[in-house]
Formats: structure tokens, sequence, C-alpha cells
């Protein structure tokens, strides 16, 4: 393996890391409304548990980002000039979950905790479906001409594999948070959210199973059958561990099922990083679009001794926030009165 593959497989497990952590964080705020219904009390209950873990997480996009822009600058060129619009809508609804989250607390008033509660819900929903839509249009490819540049309409990445692929990420996320939840909640919290996972587990094993089998059949090699696989295994598990009370295998279940379905996806893009619809010879590749062998050799050791330090950090927060939480632990509201003046 040569340093542009390296990089290739290290942004593929970047991405992996973001898509199992975030997409729990994600699945949290969009069941949200759902498992919160009717009392605030409920609401704080579900964004507790991934209150002092959810900046952590957002943590791996930022890595994933600056690693792709350092290691393959062609790529990142591309994809974030023909998918301007589209990541554009992404990032703001990002920092607006972000500042829901943050100042929800602030002000104590029902009507400022209603609109945060929808900024998290619209924080949540929409990089849940753009995060499958922007990673199908690279398996599938885009209309990349001679200048590396993404012609044409954002309208013709909307295909029927690219729509399919944001109601897979979106559908696996909620199910991956309820799972999650029911993980980190007690009580009636913790009884809602079970129901609410069973509910969702066919219709992701269903839309899910549909887009792995697509993307295998249509662009995977012979060892992502074994991805594909892994997907499949995880969503049987989770179902079982649900089915029996097992919230720990459960969510160990959902988590090898997203690890499964993000190397799928990543693994049928290789060599490619971003096949172009128009000719073969326009292909983005590991190799014809990556930075200087010295770039790569620098950024390999800051890579090699930085990132175990990271995830030892981030797996002692996990270990330190591990505990359940109920509704009878939630304090009072404590933020400022909303007065309506200055």
């Amino acid at each position: 393996m040569n340093l542009q593959e390296f990089w290739f497989v290290l942004i593929g497990v970047l991405f992996t890391g973001y898509f199992v952590l975030e997409g729990f964080d994600f699945g949290v705020g969009m069941l949200m409304p759902i498992l919160g219904k009717g009392s605030d009390t409920r609401r704080r209950v579900v964004l507790n548990t991934i209150g002092p873990v959810w900046d952590g997480n957002e943590v791996w996009l930022i890595t994933a980002g600056g690693a792709l822009f350092a290691a393959f600058p062609e790529w990142y060129a591309s994809m974030f000039s023909g998918f301007y619009l589209a990541l554009l809508l992404l990032l703001v609804a990002l920092i607006l979950r972000v500042c829901a989250i943050e100042y929800r607390g602030k002000i104590n008033d029902p009507k400022w905790r209603k609109w945060c509660d929808i900024g998290i819900g619209i924080g949540s929903w929409v990089p849940a479906l753009a995060w499958g839509w922007v990673f199908a249009n690279m398996v599938r490819g885009v209309p990349l001409n001679e200048r590396k540049q993404i012609v044409g309409s954002v309208w013709d990445l909307f295909s029927p594999y690219a729509l399919l692929g944001g109601l897979a990420t979106a559908t696996l996320f909620a199910l991956h948070g309820a799972i999650f939840l029911t993980l980190k909640t007690a009580g009636e919290v913790r009884a809602d959210t079970e129901r609410v996972a069973r509910l969702l587990l066919i219709p992701t094993a269903v839309v899910v199973g549909a887009f792995g089998l697509w993307t295998q059949l249509a662009y995977g090699t012979g060892w992502t059958w074994a991805m594909l696989g892994l997907a499949v295994a995880g969503l049987l598990l989770a179902a079982a561990a649900n089915l029996t009370g097992r919230d720990g295998w459960a969510f160990v279940g959902t988590t090898l099922t997203v690890i499964g379905a993000t190397v799928l996806i990543v693994g049928s893009m290789f060599p490619n990083v971003l096949p172009s619809t128009i000719d073969p010879l326009y292909h983005l590749t590991v190799y014809n679009a990556s930075s200087t062998p010295y770039t790569l050799k620098v950024m390999s050791w800051a890579a090699l001794i930085a990132t175990p330090v990271v995830l030892i950090y981030q797996g002692w927060t996990y270990w330190v926030f591990r505990q359940r939480i109920r509704v009878e632990q939630i304090p009072a509201p404590i933020g400022l009165p909303f007065t309506g003046k200055d």
C-alpha cells in the first residue's frame, strides 16, 4: 500500500467513525420531537444523552474534511464546487443544530425552547439525508469534465440511486439513535424508545438493504460483499438484541451496520474518488487527485502520533458519562427568564 492508498483508507476510516458517532447524534435529534412530545423534561432527557459527547463527535468531520483537503486537494476542490449548494445547506443545518443545542437552556421560556427544538430537528434531518445523497453521487459518478469541474445543474445529481442513498442514511441514523437512547435512558423514556426502535427495524432493513444491494451489484467488487453481509448481520443482531432487551448488543449491531454500509460505499469507489459520467478519462482517482509524496509523508507521521491520543481521550469521555438518564434526575430549568425587554 502506497501513501496515496493509505490516505484514502484513512479518510474512509475517519468518515466511518463520524457516521458511527455522529449518526446516533443525528438519530437522537430526529427522534426528539417524538420521544419528548408533551414534556420538556422528557426532551431534556433525550438531549442530555448526547450532551457530553456530541461536539466531540463532530471533530471527526472536521478531521476528515481537513485530511481530504490536504491529501486529495483535487478531490476536495471538485466535490465542494460541484456540490456547493448542497454542502452549504448541510453546513447551515449543522450550524443551526450547534446553536440550538448550546442555547436551548440559556433562556427559561417555552417558546424559546420550542424554536431551539425545531433547530435541532432541522439540523439532524438535513445532514442525515444529505450525507447519503452526497456519497451515493460519489459512487455513481458526476458529470466531471476534462478541467475537473462538475458541469450541469444540481438537479442532475438527484438520481433515484442518490435519493435512495439519502433515505438509507436517514433511516439508519434514526434506528442507530433509537438504539443508543435505549442504552442511555431508563424508565418511561427507555420503554417508549424501545418501542420506536422496533417500529424502525423493518423500514430500515428494507431501505438500507435495497441501497446496499444496488451498490454492490452496480459498483461493488468481490470483497465488498463481505461488507454488505456485515451490514445485514448487524441489523439482525440489533433486532434480536432489541427484542430480548440486550441494549448493549443492539447498539453493537447498529454500529456494525453503519460500519459495513460505509465501507461498502467507500470500497466501491476505489480507486476512483470522483468518477466522471462524461468520459472515464476524466475520472479523479487516488493517484491523480493526491498531494505530493512529501506532503503525504509528513501528514502520515502526524496522524500516527495524534490519532491514538484522540481515540484514548474520546473513549475515556464515553466511559465517564456511561450512566443512564431518567426523568427523575432532571432538575428544573435554570435559564434566564424571558421578559421581552433588553
